[in-house]
């Protein structure tokens, strides 16, 4: 192995791809912690892609195709070495709501189109990372993804009921398909449910008292040995069936144009959930393990990623936080530990294929309403609505959004409520007068210190946001009730510019037209704490010499000394 590694030293040249680069400089202490890491995840990853090949509503075993492209891919280009890539709650159930009404309507092989929409979302992210679009995930606030998180969890669980009962639930919603089942409980298929609770409870115990066990493996596991031992499969209990043999060969999608474009708008919104789901991981384990992450690479190997699974009959993927937790504690250090579970799965695919065959539809089922409670995050909301009752109320509008529109929409909504509540801080930012505050040095906003005071005939006022079209009114409405609230004449405004470090042009016209206000009442309008950035915007405008460059202040105490001085 030592001899591997000092071969790829010297063969690989430096800077190409990152995963290499590691593999380059791989410390052999690592090895036992990457290998144990990766037969963990192997073992985990099976029952899990499965399901979520069940739950994307392809064959299960294209879960665990689409798990090997990127494997070996996200090794290679991929910027974090512990982040587990391959099939994920969120994007299977997506997949399914994007796939089915397509599928219906044009009759179109439903895995060819779910291949397809991995084609469309990696080219999607190829482009993100061309343009460079890797802030776009940051888009998407904390309350925003506790929210839709929590009502993607809750279409998962729905979407199994039918599956872990053994009852045909027929309807086109959420309310519909819960009532499916309530008013239909009479006809459950008894082995069907009882396996599912067992499998069900079973997940819960083993994970709570042994979390790096692989319950999902021993738990399917289980209740195929029970499906053999008591022939359920003869008494109701669906099973995967049979599985092809060898592995899956290489294809290409073949359908209309009308048929892919209508994949676009699908495409976008997984590629963006899917995206923000991988970096946010990513940076979670980077900030623990105190390494450096590059989110727009993040967007390269994703997409590589995707047109891999695409290729290999798979579906849309993302990040998998679960088995990317279970690599951590078991000492994953870099993405070896992808590579000897993808060792671990093509001995499984070749060898031990009549053992997936006969894993019962259920268990998988339960594994996917096990999965989806791990991300009803409760905590997480009763930490928002102790912080801030907005963002709390965020999450909840989220999440009802998602439960009573579409998958799709629920992510417009979820984006739409995120980019409203950021032009909402900015274009009503905190603002301060600053002031003197007896025995303690320096300027500090008035209304927080009882007792201080403004400095006769001077007000310095701080606007904590940069200013354009959407706060000018606001800041000239906050700026005149602190000149009107100074009981002595006012001679100067200064505006404290610390936290504006830039400016459009409606808010220089502004500024130019409110400079000329305070002209007309015998107020000087001033600038301090001007950074360079904002003072080259300036300078291309006729404000400074509006102003004259006398009343422009790199510092507080300069202004107030002219102030003193004038």
């Amino acid at each position: 192995m030592r001899f591997l590694f000092t071969a790829l030293r010297r063969s690989v040249p430096t800077g190409i791809l990152p995963g290499l680069e590691r593999l380059r400089y791989y410390s052999p202490a690592w090895l036992w912690g990457d290998v144990l890491a990766g037969i963990t995840v192997a073992a985990y990853l099976i029952p899990q892609c499965m399901a979520y090949g069940e739950l994307a509503g392809v064959n299960p075993v294209a879960g665990l195709w689409a798990i090997m492209p990127p494997m070996i891919l996200y090794t290679l280009l991929g910027s974090s070495p512990q982040l587990s890539v391959g099939p994920e709650s969120t994007t299977a159930v997506m997949t399914a709501a994007a796939i089915a009404p397509l599928a219906a309507a044009s009759g179109s092989s439903y895995a060819l189109l779910a291949a397809l929409l991995a084609w469309v979302m990696g080219l999607i992210c190829l482009v993100g990372y061309v343009a460079r679009l890797g802030f776009l995930a940051d888009l998407l606030s904390k309350p925003i993804l506790v929210g839709y998180m929590a009502g993607v969890a809750v279409i998962m669980i729905v979407g199994q009921l039918g599956k872990v009962s053994g009852i045909a639930i027929e309807a086109d919603s959420i309310l519909g398909e819960v009532w499916g089942f309530v008013t239909q409980l009479n006809l459950a298929q008894g082995p069907t449910l009882a396996l599912a609770l067992f499998v069900l409870a079973f997940l819960f115990i083993v994970q709570s008292r042994f979390p790096t066990a692989p319950g999902p493996l021993l738990a399917v596991l289980l209740a195929t040995a029970a499906v053999w031992l008591l022939d359920l499969d003869q008494r109701g209990v669906a099973v995967v069936g049979t599985i092809p043999a060898g592995l899956p060969q290489p294809w290409w999608p073949m359908v209309s144009w009308a048929e892919t474009l209508n994949l676009v708008p699908a495409a976008i919104g997984i590629a963006l959930v899917g995206y923000s789901d991988n970096v946010l991981t990513a940076r979670a384990f980077a900030a623990k393990n105190r390494y450096a992450i590059d989110a727009n690479q993040e967007l390269l190997a994703l997409g590589v990623s995707n047109l891999g699974a695409g290729l290999f009959q798979g579906f849309p993927l993302s990040s998998s936080g679960s088995r990317t937790v279970i690599g951590d504690t078991l000492g994953s250090k870099s993405q070896l530990f992808s590579l000897v579970a993808l060792a671990v799965l093509l001995l499984v695919l070749l060898f031990l294929r009549p053992v997936l065959a006969l894993f019962p539809t259920a268990a998988l089922g339960a594994i996917v309403i096990y999965a989806a409670t791990k991300l009803i995050a409760i905590d997480e909301f009763m930490r928002l609505k102790r912080f801030r009752s907005s963002e709390f109320g965020l999450a909840l509008i989220t999440t009802v959004g998602v439960l009573t529109t579409d998958l799709l929409m629920g992510i417009a909504i979820a984006i739409g409520l995120s980019v409203i509540d950021m032009v909402t801080r900015i274009s009503r930012p905190h603002s301060a007068v600053m002031g003197e505050v007896p025995g303690i040095p320096g300027l500090h906003d008035i209304a927080d210190w009882p007792g201080a005071t403004t400095i006769p005939g001077l007000v310095i006022f701080r606007y904590d946001a940069p200013l354009f079209f959407a706060n000018v009114e606001d800041f000239k409405r906050r700026s005149l009730a602190a000149i009107a609230a100074e009981k002595t004449p006012l001679e100067w405004f200064v505006l404290n510019t610390e936290a504006i470090p830039e400016v459009d042009i409606t808010a220089v016209d502004m500024l130019s037209e409110f400079h000329d206000q305070l002209a007309a009442r015998g107020i000087t309008f001033c600038l301090a704490r001007v950074k360079q950035d904002l003072y080259a915007q300036l300078k291309s405008t006729q404000l400074l010499d509006k102003m004259g460059a006398d009343h422009v202040f790199f510092t507080l105490h300069s202004a107030i000394a002219a102030f003193h001085q004038r």
